[in-house]
């Protein structure tokens, strides 16, 4: 079946497009021949990306890209000397580098000066409280002017920052800090949300966390312990900061993604990773200087710190909604902070369209839509183009250890709703099937190096994780990556979850095993299995559970409330069990692995 394109480019948006400019510098008409080049010539590519950027060196780089110690252990910008944060403050004072709107609130702007002194007083401030150059800082927030500010105040004092997603659990918030044993963790004293209060600082506590930092936004009391402040007793006076300068390979963040085991892997990023992130920002979501970007977010996921990254290099706007994006206000936010890329994941779209609730919106400043996370349905990504006169969606797929997408879409081709039409810039995957041989469809195995990729994690073997037992592919070294993909006739791409044992709910990567170690727990469950599957027609991912009973107490009913307050509570409250499934016996292999892919091929011939 042949899909015609939703939105095509026009000659003067083309023309107007950041790729259509590096495609005029190189000489190229063709955007197929352009991409290529951009994997052939990685040097000169991410060279001139790096100048396009701006990325601001205090000590230039002796070579762009050195190999000599094997494609997995890749040296970007070699012997160079600078601090990401600079290359972050390069707009003029006076331009808006946050707007930003809290709940029935009105909408506030922060200059670049504004921010940059922020960012300055906390970074004193943690000087102030005896943290040193490589101590460890934790932040738990949710995403506002404050968070933001603190996380570039880290990383401009040399201090990389642990983030933890504020959905989190205690449970889920103490296996992040024990990895990664920060000195000082950032909070609030609870997150305001729809009109409720729901604790937070009390979660971190529960946590067993080190000194906090609380930012109060409640009028309600709570019990500091002795070792905790307030944010603004711990905020410097001073505003000037000298800027640590670092070597490109120097943690700056700590992030973290679900492996296939119980842990989640902790995986530091680099002074280089956020410049593939801006990268991807600056190509792919076509983002220019004084744009307004939007994508509701969090800093514990990739795509909060990619949306800071991607904003300021490109010298733009962050627009930061302190709300949740499925309230009216969030749609009225967009509309008056003129937003001109707004970032979603599918279930928010799937709850506009069912809803209707931003049809009353004036969202024409939005150039491009972009989408990640999930599967995303065609015709609840046409439904998103049509809310701002048919504007493209970027389908956007990647990972925490990428820094940014393996693949995308672009504003100078044709788009397709819920298809990627291409490779992103500068980098290269291969698609092979179950015996490796090259496939239209299959599993994604990445072709490094590609800037951004990690190259270490601190509870993990990196080598074993990514590289291991990995075929090679007309003699490349080829990098593991757990997604799987199909290439339609068309050359665009199409998503198809994944190989292994993860799954991504609610744009949200958890592994199997997570939940699965959970739902064993209930006095009901003898064994249990966890799958992701897709909707008919397409759409972000529902959770299924199967299990082995142990005992035949409790009514099912009753069974699948306790599954899914059991997620909740100990996991994260935004995954939902969609269904709990009883079955005689797990489908395993001679090796006694559990067949995850048998249960998905079971559910298929039943939704058929």
């Amino acid at each position: 079946m042949i899909v015609k394109p939703f939105w095509k480019p026009s000659k003067k948006s083309s023309k107007q497009s950041n790729i259509y400019k590096m495609m005029q510098q190189y000489g190229f008409d063709n955007y197929s021949d352009f991409w290529k080049w951009s994997v052939v010539n990685k040097e000169v590519f991410w060279e001139t990306t790096v100048q396009n950027l701006g990325i601001k060196l205090a000590q230039k780089f002796t070579s762009i890209l050195d190999i000599s110690k094997g494609v997995e252990n890749p040296e970007w910008l070699k012997n160079a000397k600078f601090n990401i944060v600079d290359s972050c403050f390069q707009n003029s004072d006076n331009a808006i580098a946050v707007v930003f709107q809290e709940e029935g609130k009105e909408l506030q702007k922060v200059t670049q000066k504004e921010f940059l002194n922020l960012v300055n007083q906390i970074a004193n401030g943690l000087v102030e409280l005896g943290l040193k150059q490589g101590d460890k800082i934790a932040i738990d927030m949710p995403m506002t002017v404050e968070a933001v500010a603190i996380y570039l105040a880290g990383i401009k004092a040399g201090m990389p920052i642990v983030t933890i997603a504020d959905s989190f659990t205690s449970n889920e918030i103490a296996v992040r800090l024990k990895i990664t044993n920060p000195k000082v963790i950032f909070t609030q004293d609870v997150l305001q949300r729809a009109g409720k209060e729901l604790p937070l600082f009390q979660k971190v506590v529960e946590a067993n966390a080190p000194k906090a930092v609380i930012l109060k936004v409640s009028d309600k009391k709570i019990n500091l312990r002795n070792k905790d402040i307030y944010f603004e007793n711990f905020l410097s006076l001073k505003t000037n900061f000298k800027t640590i300068i670092q070597n490109p390979d120097d943690i700056i963040t700590i992030l973290f993604s679900s492996g296939t085991t119980g842990e989640p892997k902790a995986i530091p990023w680099t002074h280089t990773t956020p410049i593939k992130g801006a990268s991807d920002g600056y190509y792919h979501q076509d983002i220019h200087k004084n744009n307004v970007v939007c994508w509701p977010t969090n800093l514990g996921w990739m795509m909060g710190p990619w949306l800071v990254f991607a904003a300021l290099i490109n010298k733009a706007t962050i627009a930061l909604y302190y709300g949740t994006p499925t309230d009216n206000e969030f749609g009225e936010f967009v509309q008056n902070a003129k937003v001109t890329m707004l970032g979603v994941i599918p279930s928010f779209v799937k709850y506009w369209k069912s809803s209707k609730c931003m049809e009353k919106y004036d969202w024409n400043a939005i150039k491009c839509f972009s989408s990640t996370g999930e599967v995303s349905n065609p015709l609840e990504m046409e439904y998103l183009m049509q809310l701002a006169n048919n504007k493209p969606a970027i389908e956007y797929c990647g990972g925490t250890e990428i820094g940014g997408g393996y693949v995308t879409s672009t504003v100078v081709q044709p788009n397709i709703a819920s298809t990627f039409s291409t490779q992103t810039l500068g980098g290269e995957f291969v698609l092979l099937d179950e015996n490796n041989n090259k496939s239209t469809k299959g599993e994604v195995f990445l072709i490094p190096p590609i800037m951004g990729l990690s190259t270490n994690l601190l509870n993990s073997n990196h080598f074993e994780v990514y590289y291991k037992n990995t075929p090679t592919f007309e003699g490349k070294t080829l990098r593991r990556h757990g997604d799987q993909m199909e290439q339609l006739k068309n050359g665009y791409y199409k998503a198809q979850g994944r190989v292994d044992d993860a799954m991504n709910l609610g744009g949200i990567k958890v592994s199997s095993t997570q939940i699965e170690a959970i739902i064993n727990t209930l006095s009901f469950v003898k064994e249990s299995a966890a799958i992701a599957v897709s909707p008919k027609g397409g759409g972000p991912s529902l959770l299924m559970v199967y299990y082995v009973e142990s005992t035949v107490e409790f009514s099912n009913e009753e069974r699948y409330n306790q599954a899914k307050n059991s997620i909740r509570k100990q996991l994260n409250p935004l995954f939902k069990v969609t269904e709990l499934v009883k079955i005689e016996v797990l489908p395993r292999t001679a090796s006694n692995k559990v067949m995850r892919r048998k249960l998905r091929d079971l559910y298929e011939q039943h939704k058929t």
